[in-house]
């Protein structure tokens, strides 16, 4: 038997890269990609110093550089290669098994943490489609990232005891504490306020799946890992892209009983993100400091509350429903009359539409949306007065 035979032909271009078959008991695989880290070992110690699950547990690190890649950044990886082996020598009692794979480099074209993380949780497949195991456990961590003690008890009780379906984001805090510039910490501080306050604007509004996106804190079923054809190989936004792609199988938990502190470093190895917002905000730029104008959430909810009422509904009518003028125009730029006619055309219950009507209007959309809304209609608000306009909308 094998669950992923048809994903792992059709979308698995290298041949396995471990090759000691699994532990018959195996049941999560946490994958970190490795580019120019030189604290990994910190990363790898804080999952050593983790309460064990009842599982077989698994840590595989993609260790990645591009073909043009700076001589300094190949000499780090090779370090960090000779590390990790010395390390599992100096620890073979450890109670996870380590893979580190040092990989041929990667085309320029594709390099980036995206190839990264997907070749190591395609790895992870191969390893349950190995023992059949289709609810086996892909967790997604960075290589600047430790975890609290509880990190895989605590997963492995959500998706084997709890029974998750599909995947979950896990709570995250960016260690601050460790800043010592202040500018840097302000930035990051801002930052992190940034992402609570757009997942939460965006729950407002009503749409279904308002998750937060950060790499390093996600974990998915094997099953639906592969259901959902894999990770995004993009060089920068691939967690954001994947797990928005995989709320079209379900609703995504949020597991919160246990926590992952990524650096708040500068980095300018990716053009947005963490590190990138970061860098550009030390060098001067205060866009951190503002943020989508709570208003265009506001819209989006009045239109969000319609998604019912316009089942039965065939003709496209913003100025009867009441649409505000930014989203009637969005709506009129994007074609929307065509769109909810096939909608409406393939939905037999208002279930159904609704369900229809989000997959058309996701979470690509409301980005979409919201810089459109951005450039005609609203300025962009200072963060902490939309954070305060979201409680007051709230209350």
């Amino acid at each position: 038997m094998s669950f992923a035979r048809h994903y792992i032909q059709q979308h698995i271009e290298v041949p396995a890269l471990i090759d000691p078959g699994p532990s018959p008991d195996l049941g999560i695989v946490v994958v970190i990609p490795s580019c120019d880290e030189p604290e990994l070992l910190k990363t790898i110690e804080s999952l050593y110093c983790c309460k064990p699950a009842g599982c077989g547990v698994e840590v595989i690190v993609v260790i990645n550089e591009a073909q043009d890649c700076p001589v300094e950044i190949c000499s780090q990886n090779e370090r960090t290669m000779f590390l990790l082996e010395d390390w599992k020598q100096e620890n073979r009692g450890a109670f996870f098994a380590l893979y580190p794979l040092h990989l041929n480099p990667f085309p320029k074209k594709h390099a980036g943490v995206g190839l990264a993380r997907k070749t190591g949780m395609d790895e992870a497949v191969r390893r349950f489609d190995w023992l059949n195991k289709p609810d086996g456990v892909i967790v997604s961590l960075d290589a600047d990232t430790l975890v609290e003690p509880n990190y895989l008890t605590a997963i492995e009780k959500l998706f084997y005891f709890e029974r998750c379906p599909v995947g979950t984001t896990i709570r995250f805090e960016h260690r601050t504490g460790e800043i010592k510039d202040e500018v840097q910490r302000e930035g990051m501080v801002l930052y992190e306020a940034y992402l609570h306050y757009y997942k939460e604007a965006l729950a407002y509004s009503g749409y279904p799946h308002a998750i937060y996106t950060i790499g390093s804190a996600f974990a998915v079923r094997a099953d639906a890992y592969v259901r959902q054809g894999g990770m995004s190989r993009r060089q920068a936004g691939e967690d954001f892209y994947f797990l928005h792609k995989l709320t079209q199988l379900g609703k995504l938990a949020e597991l919160n009983t246990t926590c992952v502190y990524p650096s708040a470093r500068v980095s300018a190895r990716v053009p947005f993100g963490t590190g990138a917002a970061l860098q550009k905000w030390v060098k001067g730029d205060d866009r951190l400091r503002q943020t989508y104008n709570f208003r265009s959430f506001a819209d989006l909810k009045n239109f969000f509350d319609l998604a019912t009422f316009l089942y039965p509904v065939d003709r496209y009518d913003p100025e009867a429903w009441g649409i505000s003028e930014p989203v009637s125009r969005f709506l009129e730029n994007d074609h929307f009359g065509e769109a909810l006619h096939q909608i409406r055309q393939n939905s037999s219950s208002p279930g159904a539409f609704a369900k229809r009507f989000f997959q058309y209007f996701n979470a690509f959309k409301v980005l979409k949306f919201l810089n459109f809304t951005h450039t005609r209609f609203y300025e962009y608000q200072d963060l902490y007065l939309a954070w305060s306009d979201l409680k007051a909308a709230q209350a």
